[in-house]
């Protein structure tokens, strides 16, 4: 009692006053909230050349001409929400340039930023569908290897929980399925030369994405830059994962092969595909008999970038050509002393 006797009572403020702190204060917390940014990850891979720079560059809203990504490269956008409170949004966006020698490049966005607010966005030639299976398990091994080495096994478990919610826990085919920890979606790109392939070959591409896309608890859709639609839809795509708005891109999902396929997370099946339930060994088997792929080259180099003129720093250009020459003058020292050592 006599702690409660010392202390200082403001017996003139009234509950009004003692009300408006209260919302000063709760203001305050939420001003303090709101300038700590909320980031997301997304990792953008798949079949080189298939126009993942113009659907990063569009997604951020630059106009800057697209370069050949020679390795990994990163970007990121940023968002305010609007509303009293709110917070700023960060999404982080690494594009990987080839998949050939590239195991090391794809752990480090999972690295850096960790599985909790991490998805991935698989981009495939269509156009190409002799080297579509061979991209695809090129980026999902790849994808394995770098979790497996940066997360542990209860950290994948609480992530694959999410999945499930994802595609929904009472779904039919849940305990067939090989879920990701993480969202995935498989981008079907250059839709517009792929619309014109045989029937039958668009039958096989179709039938195997979805299968995948189905097993890994993935999204599917088919993407044309020509195409104002598809183009709209992959960029919500985008901002539902990078920001969380939309939160459903894909408003009219579409199954049908004869046009561009929209298949939402969770929504399709086993049954719905036509196919008895598969894992993505024996989904890379079947396409692959039904239609023969070309295997990856694995150390072929891209062009010397110092030579590119889209590539010019001219800081580093100047110590770069220093330094050749430095070489040439040891090499060139060298010769003459081993010539200089046989005549002797």
């Amino acid at each position: 009692m006599s702690e409660l006797n010392s202390m200082e009572v403001d017996t003139t403020e009234t509950i009004q006053d003692i009300a408006i702190k209260l919302v000063k204060e709760q203001l305050s917390n939420e001003s303090c909230l709101a300038s700590v940014p909320t980031e997301r990850t997304i990792f953008v891979l798949g079949s080189k050349g298939v126009g993942k720079s113009t659907l990063i560059n569009r997604f951020l809203d630059r106009d800057d001409v697209p370069r050949p990504t020679l390795a990994l490269e990163y970007s990121f956008g940023r968002r305010t929400a609007t509303g009293q409170g709110a917070q700023k949004n960060i999404c982080n966006v690494w594009e990987l340039g080839s998949l050939a020698n590239s195991s090391q490049l794809i752990e480090m966005p999972i690295r850096s930023h960790g599985l909790d607010t991490f998805s991935s966005l698989i981009m495939l030639d269509l156009s190409q569908p002799d080297r579509l299976w061979t991209d695809l398990e090129s980026v999902l091994n790849g994808l394995k290897r770098a979790i497996s080495k940066n997360a542990s096994q209860k950290q994948i478990e609480d992530m694959k929980a999410q999945t499930v919610q994802r595609i929904g826990k009472d779904h039919p085919d849940r305990a067939t399925l090989e879920l990701f920890p993480f969202p995935i979606v498989i981008v079907g790109g250059r839709y517009d030369v792929y619309q014109n392939l045989d029937s039958e070959i668009r039958k096989h591409v179709c039938r195997c994405l979805r299968s995948i896309a189905h097993t890994l608890g993935a999204a599917l859709v088919f993407y044309s830059s020509k195409n104002s639609s598809l183009a709209k839809l992959t960029r919500d795509t985008m901002n539902h994962l990078g920001f969380g708005s939309p939160s459903n891109p894909f408003r009219t999902p579409s199954f049908d092969h004869g046009g561009p396929l929209v298949v939402p997370f969770g929504a399709d099946s086993w049954e719905r595909i036509g196919v008895t339930p598969s894992n993505s060994e024996r989904i890379g088997l079947s396409f692959s008999t039904q239609i023969p792929q070309i295997t990856m080259a694995n150390g072929i180099l891209p062009d010397d970038p110092a030579k590119d003129a889209g590539f010019r720093e001219p800081t580093i250009d100047a110590q770069r050509s220093q330094k050749d020459d430095e070489l040439m003058y040891v090499l060139k020292d060298t010769e003459i002393r081993m010539k200089f050592e046989v005549v002797q």
